[in-house]
């Protein structure tokens, strides 16, 4: 139950988790709720590439790839030797 989010430049992952469980005997009814959640929020800076970024969820482990604008990438020159 993730939620990632980007709002003004800062990456918002968030979560909830709801639980619920009944027990009914003859003489009672017992219900137990449980309720939790979490959000965290990241800067993103300026040479990300917002509209490409990719997120996957496995094995208990959220990886979230941030790629860089085509611009901030930097060029590969050759220097000649004289």
């Amino acid at each position: 139950d993730f939620k990632i989010a980007i709002e003004d430049n800062i990456l918002v992952v968030s979560a909830e988790q709801k639980q619920e469980s009944e027990k009914k005997t003859e003489r009672y009814t017992r219900k137990e709720f449980s309720f939790s959640s979490f959000t965290r929020r990241f800067n993103l800076p300026e040479n990300v590439d917002e509209n490409q970024i990719n997120a996957n969820y496995e094995n208990g482990i959220m990886l979230l790839t941030l790629p860089k604008k085509a611009e901030a990438k930097p060029v590969a020159r050759e220097i000649s030797i004289k």
